[in-house]
């Protein structure tokens, strides 16, 4: 036994000098060495847990490429709205450099400094480019910084940030780092290998931790849980439970180690994992595949990299490492003048608020605003063709800037395709009490710019849709994998009637946890020009008085609001209401001012208390509908520093100020929002679930403009024929 006990020993001093050796090594360098291509090159947890196991570092600057990509380095901007090119990131990299000559740094954000929007609106292609500008958001010395780079003269002005509280989203080097520090600590490794797991079989992911009180203040921190890989792909369902690795980010500290689980089984990994390979029962396959094909190619086309063009739509289209996606200056042609006229300056996801509804130690902290924590478009990986775009598109890469400011491709991030699935944009049949029959349709065909966001266990796929009629469909579609805690119990029998489980028992010994997710989207609508109103046009119930054998109607009251607070609105079944953006400069030709309606679909509500940290951090959700004065500073719903923030730069703060917003330039804000109450069907993978709102033309077309869509002909279709077998 006590030779036993000096091999374990042995084996715990041997595992602490490889990890010091590789933490000396590798730390004060992660920010400035780019990674070598390794065997697996995506920041998916089971990928950074499969590189821990074989002692590789992540590899977060590569990602695969396919023959859909091209080489960028010789890019160079069209449009103001571009992005930053690798030169021109490269030639801000160098200025960060000097600025930061004998300390570590790390960039968290460098992006575009767009330029003032009457400069964009202004703009005309072949004009000169308006200066090119970063923002860059970094840390040096335990400090956050914001500052603009003039990318021409190297001129550096900075920002004051002192009075808002947070830091910047974590960078993916933050993560591949922190990742290791739970293997350098003794009492962790004593607890796993007590419980059963192997130390090489475990990972840990880093989550946010939220902010909960003064004792969090002044450190940048993290919250580590574990799991198994041993036997599933699938580690999300093997929890380690009730262990939890404090970590400070900057100095790779470990704070605390929380260790209250051990009497709680890690779940089998029996029928968990999620690859096509490993399936043993019978795959249902179709015979007979469907895909949308057109061997003529396609009827858009993107400009210069950026612009699209498709029917009588055109806008400007982006990536973005924190918004993901950023569609800006859609213009739509009227049919009936042939001018091209402005709907929306821009639009794009500006946070997520995802808090699960467990208030207990392992738990409470899970309340994730994923992007301006994580970064959406961070996070946004190479699509999969054929399943996660058809065959049809096309795809946009991106260029990011890694931690130290070197640029990289995130390849095939956005996918741009056609859709139509044999729906109506308008039909009519006429009977014959006309004399002849009539009978008219038109095709609904859209057009779909997409990115998916691999956040940890959840994916979310964004879709901003394009109708010929005018409208605009926002789409958002949760699938993956929910994240699951692990219980003693193995069936609801064993459950005291009285205990609260805080979810559903999906399995032996898996509890999915009840929570919500919430998107909130930035929408400045610009209808025909800078100064529009929002008007609440309530719809109310109406008496008769005896004036008719009715007792009630409906009755239309439209109320213009005059200041933010009026805007701020939430939605009800029981006392609905349409909500316009209008220009109220801009008539048609019988009177009625030009707009767009938000459309809401189905969507949810925040049920936590106003004064709950993370209500207060995510305030967003307090309405559904919002609407503000257009500030250029003002983008991010939850606050330029999400991670760790207090709340004071928030949407609600915002709107607080209660500014006028009559016709004047103003932003529209919509959240839409999804309660999960996790059921078996989710495990061990969760189905995809959407929801979605639309923007939709009120008054702004003379007439409907589908009357001009051709119908399709037969013989005008091309015919396709499946490829031979091999």
């Amino acid at each position: 036994m006590e030779g036993k006990n000096f091999l374990r020993c042995l084996f715990f001093i041997f595992s602490a000098v490889l990890i010091l050796i590789f933490t000396v090594y590798n730390f004060p360098n992660q920010l400035s060495n780019k990674p070598e291509l390794l065997e697996c090159t995506t920041n998916s947890p089971w990928c950074i847990s499969k590189n821990r196991i074989l002692g590789k570092k992540p590899n977060f600057l590569h990602q695969p490429t396919t023959s859909l990509s091209h080489d960028h380095t010789a890019d160079v901007p069209h449009h103001p709205l571009d992005p930053l090119t690798i030169q021109e990131i490269n030639k801000v990299q160098k200025v960060i450099k000097s600025l930061y000559k004998d300390t570590v740094y790390s960039v968290h954000s460098l992006v575009l400094e767009e330029p003032d929007k009457e400069v964009v609106l202004k703009w005309k292609k072949g004009d000169d480019l308006p200066p090119r500008k970063a923002s860059v958001i970094a840390r040096a010395a335990g400090k956050s910084y914001v500052f603009i780079v003039d990318i021409e003269t190297d001129e550096v002005v900075q920002q004051d940030t002192s009075h808002i509280s947070g830091f910047p989203l974590v960078t993916l080097e933050d993560m591949q780092t922190v990742i290791w520090a739970p293997f350098s600590h003794s009492d962790f490794n004593r607890s796993i290998i007590s419980r059963g797991v192997d130390p090489k079989d475990a990972a840990c992911l880093p989550f946010s931790t939220g902010w909960f009180g003064k004792e969090e203040e002044g450190r940048r921190i993290v919250k580590l849980e574990c799991f198994t890989t041993q036997g599933t792909a699938n580690f999300y369902m093997r929890p380690i439970e009730g262990i939890i690795v404090v970590v400070d980010l900057d100095t790779n500290e470990v704070l605390e180690i929380v260790d209250k689980g051990k009497h709680i089984p890690i779940p089998k990994a029996t029928g968990t994992d999620y690859r096509l390979s490993a399936e043993n029962s019978a795959i249902i396959k179709l015979p007979n595949p469907i895909s949308m094909e057109q061997p003529n190619g396609p009827n858009f086309v993107i400009e210069d990299e950026h612009l699209v063009k498709w029917a009588n739509w055109e806008f400007h289209l982006k990536p973005d490492p924190r918004a993901g996606v950023m569609i800006s200056q859609a213009r739509i042609r009227d049919s009936e003048t042939g001018e091209m006229r402005n709907v929306m300056y821009k639009g794009f996801s500006s946070e997520l608020f995802v808090p699960y509804m467990d208030p207990e130690e392992a738990w409470y902290f899970k309340t994730y605003m994923d992007a301006g924590e994580y970064g959406f478009g961070l996070q946004s990986l190479a699509l999969d063709p054929l399943n996660d775009c058809p065959r049809n598109a096309v795809y946009m890469d991106a260029i990011f800037a890694a931690a130290d400011g070197t640029p990289y491709v995130r390849s095939n991030m956005i996918c741009v395709f056609e859709r139509y699935s044999g729906d109506a944009a308008w039909r009519h049949t006429e009977s014959p009490i006309t004399g002849s029959e009539i009978r008219e349709a038109r095709p609904k065909v859209s057009l779909v710019a997409r990115m998916v966001a691999s956040l940890a266990n959840y994916d979310y796929v964004v879709d901003w849709e394009f109708h010929a009629d005018g409208l605009i469909h926002v789409k958002v579609s949760l699938t993956g994998i929910v994240i699951v805690k692990g219980t003693s119990y193995k069936n609801m029998n064993q459950v005291n009637g009285e205990e609260e489980l805080y979810g559903t028992l999906l399995s032996e010994n898996i509890i999915g946890v009840v929570h919500d997710h919430y998107i909130n989207f930035y929408l400045d609508m610009d209808i025909d020009g800078l100064n529009n109103s929002f008007v609440n046009v309530h719809l109310q119930r109406e008496y008769t008085n005896g004036k008719s054998p009715r007792k009630s109607y409906m009755k239309v009251n439209k109320e213009v609001a005059k200041t933010e607070k009026e805007a701020q609105i939430k939605l009800s079944l029981y006392n609905p209401s349409e909500f316009h953006v209008i220009n109220p400069n801009k008539k048609t030709k019988v009177g009625n001012p030009v707009g767009y309606k938000v459309v809401p679909a189905g969507t949810a509500a925040s049920l936590l208390d106003p004064e709950d940290p993370p209500q207060k951090r995510s305030a967003f959700t307090n309405n559904q509908i919002w609407v503000t004065r257009y500030n250029k500073s003002e983008q991010w719903s939850g606050g330029l520093f999400a991670y760790q923030s207090h709340g004071e730069d928030t949407l609600q703060v915002w709107s607080d100020r209660d500014r006028p917003i009559e016709n004047k330039d103003i932003v529209l804000w919509y959240t839409l929002g999804f309660h999960h109450v996790p059921c078996q069907e989710d495990f061990p993978i969760m189905p995809t679930v959407s929801s979605s709102f639309d923007l939709k033309p009120v008054n702004f077309f003379e007439r409907n403009p589908v009357l001009r869509i051709a119908p399709y002909v037969e013989k005008e279709l091309p015919v396709c024929k499946a490829a031979a077998s091999a």
